[in-house]
């Protein structure tokens, strides 16, 4: 018996991982968060599996559906939304297995702000322009932020920052980060990326909408100057005269042919 933590993607059922489908579908027991994952995905569960929306439930009650089913020797898929390493509340299921001795795995899926630069057909890392990505949030009720982790401290390296959970807050978002980037630095504002009700909103920092979180709940703010750039250097990785393991290059190449 295993319980199969199994990133289900950002929204759209395909998005999901061939090995987090078949788990899936093997499995007579499914945990999902129903608030974030898409029903679709339960059309892979085997038929007769016993299917719980996790939303309502607290972490005892998700830990006892655990225990149950490991004492039964039944596998359990746990489907939470996006990619399992950010924001996803598995570290602390984790912990609880772990004190009980049940058996676990953990399956990657595609995150949300992968999906998000899909949308806007965008590489989030240009030469000569940028070439980090921070992933990061504002604080919220169930989740305060550490105080060295700032949006300005962020902002300070110029990265590409790929902001979550905070369209709520996008006012203090923009007045936050404006200094730093420039009131003409692009702002992306993706809405259920992947979903067919996907929503993009292009801007500056300077004349976004600050209003047009007011009621939402899931959408994605990604600022940079990558975002829409065209002035940017090429990479040399693909550069005629670059001297690479599989493409020797030059009279004395670093990885002559057929090493």
């Amino acid at each position: 018996m295993t319980v199969h933590f199994i990133g289900a993607g950002p929204g759209a059922a395909d998005l999901i991982t061939l090995r987090g489908r078949d788990l899936i579908a093997k499995s007579p027991i499914c945990l999902y968060a129903g608030s974030l994952v898409p029903a679709a995905l339960l059309d892979f569960c085997p038929k007769g599996a016993r299917i719980v929306n996790t939303a309502p439930l607290s972490l005892d009650e998700i830990i006892a559906e655990c225990a149950d089913a490991h004492a039964k020797g039944h596998d359990v898929a746990r489907l939470h939304s996006g990619d399992l390493s950010v924001w996803s509340a598995m570290g602390e299921q984790i912990r609880r297995l772990r004190a009980l001795g049940i058996p676990f795995d953990v399956t990657p899926g595609v995150p949300a702000f992968a999906a998000a630069a899909a949308a806007l057909e965008a590489e989030l890392t240009l030469p000569g322009l940028v070439q980090s990505v921070v992933l990061t949030r504002t604080s919220g009720r169930a989740s305060a932020m550490p105080e060295a982790e700032k949006l300005a401290a962020f902002a300070a390296t110029g990265a590409t920052l790929a902001i979550h959970l905070s369209i709520h807050v996008l006012e203090k978002v923009v007045t936050e980060l404006t200094p730093f980037y420039g009131a003409d630095c692009p702002i992306a504002l993706v809405f259920r990326a992947s979903w067919p009700d996907e929503r993009i909103i292009r801007a500056t920092l300077g004349s976004v909408d600050t209003e047009l979180g007011e009621g939402e709940r899931t959408a994605l703010i990604l600022v940079g100057r990558a975002l829409g750039a065209t002035d940017f250097a090429e990479s040399r990785l693909y550069a005629g005269d670059y001297d690479r393991r599989f493409r020797p290059r030059g009279d004395a190449p670093r990885f002559p042919e057929g090493e």
